[in-house]
């Protein structure tokens, strides 16, 4: 899937990238059999350069605009020299990374657990990480980014998938997803969703959520009941849907035109739709919801390793994670970076530091057969069916 940005404003309108896994309480991607790497034990002399791939927005070296540069100092400090490859959607960064070309991604959630079952991402030693410390701890340690306590990679920062409306047209103020599911009907043909794949987890966790009875315990982790039950859902909301977005550019626009007045957002679209004078609000409805953190993983066949961990430590530095997030439009992941943010209030907008908000939100995370809530005795729809039925759902 892919995942547009804040910094589309700057780069043109791009396309959307992803993000990651599950919410709330430290855990990981037990039942993965990931191949038996090591992670690194100790840094040696820095290799003088570092290949990466990453979302647009990134990795900003000022070429794109000279006020948004967090790249130059890492090379005059590190004397790494950083090469990028933009990716546009996760399967190109899975794709890019089995290359053994590349050191280090800024993989999302659909992407992270593929890479770790591949062999393609080693293990992480965050002892070489010294600004680890002061990341987010609701961040560590989560199914998207660890297996069995073993981390794979470094959190870069977090974002909800909200929903946002048409504070005219719609009336009263939904708190509930029911608006974009069960009462849809209400705004037929003005209705948006998210163009993706893993949005049929927003489906399961509506219904884990409305009906019980499915036994849903993790939107991500969905047995082939449970799954057909999401995909149902999604094929009577279809009737409704105006149009599928992945270019939030076109989000807002559709929303100042009026052709949408409910449906899925981020935080970073609602503040430039509100800005651009659109008539929105949004809201984390009461049955919670999805959301993405993206995670720097090291490739297993990492030619600039030393180089790598010196970028991943750079990149949650609390002065270039407070800039990143800022250009981005996303909660930092370093607490430390809250108080570097030009706008003062920026991680107040995007509930950095509220890990109560947070425990309302089920990352985006790779389904894979060996169910991620624990059960043993059923396999799990793989991510490979969700993109098929994705397909069907749209018609």
């Amino acid at each position: 899937m892919s995942r547009s940005l804040k910094a589309a404003t700057a780069v043109g309108a791009l396309l959307l990238a992803t993000a990651c896994g599950s919410s709330g309480t430290p855990s990981s991607a037990g039942g993965l059999n990931p191949p038996d790497l090591e992670a690194q034990k100790k840094l040696g002399k820095t290799e003088g350069k570092v290949n990466l791939i990453a979302w647009a927005g990134y990795v900003e070296d000022g070429s794109n605009d000279p006020k948004v540069d967090w790249v130059s100092d890492f090379e005059k400090q590190t004397g790494c020299q950083v090469s990028t490859k933009t990716a546009a959607t996760s399967d190109e960064m899975v794709s890019l990374m089995k290359s053994g070309q590349y050191d280090a991604v800024s993989a999302s959630g659909d992407a992270s657990l593929r890479l770790i079952a591949s062999g393609d991402a080693a293990p992480v030693n965050t002892k070489l990480v010294p600004n680890y410390k002061d990341v987010f701890a609701g961040l560590k340690n989560q199914d998207w980014n660890s297996v069995d306590g073993v981390p794979y990679g470094i959190p870069h920062g977090r974002g909800a998938n909200l929903l946002m409306y048409n504070t005219k047209k719609v009336t009263p103020a939904p708190d509930s997803w029911s608006a974009v599911f069960d009462k849809a009907s209400a705004h037929k043909g003005k209705v948006t969703a998210y163009d993706s794949p893993i949005y049929i987890a927003d489906a399961a966790l509506y219904l884990m959520k409305t009906k019980p009875s499915l036994g849903i315990k993790n939107p991500y982790a969905l047995d082939q009941k449970q799954f057909d039950a999401a995909v149902q859902l999604l094929k009577e909301q279809n009737a409704n849907i105006g149009e599928y977005w992945g270019d939030y550019l076109k989000e807002i626009s559709a929303f100042k035109s009026g052709n949408s007045v409910v449906g899925t957002a981020w935080q970073v679209i609602v503040n430039a739709a509100q800005a651009e004078k659109a008539p929105v609000k949004a809201v984390l409805p009461k049955e919670g919801a999805t959301g993405w953190s993206d995670t720097w993983m090291i490739s297993a066949k990492a030619k600039h390793p030393n180089c790598a961990y010196k970028w991943m430590d750079w990149i949650i530095s609390p002065k270039a994670n407070a800039q990143v997030a800022e250009y981005f439009g996303e909660a930092p992941s370093n607490a430390k970076s809250c108080a570097l943010t030009s706008v003062k209030d920026h991680c107040a907008t995007y509930h950095a530091a509220d890990e109560p908000y947070w425990k309302k939100v089920h990352f985006w995370t790779t389904p894979v057969p060996q169910c991620l809530d624990g059960r043993k005795d059923t396999k799990c729809v793989p991510y490979s069916k969700w993109v098929q039925a994705w397909t069907e759902i749209k018609g």
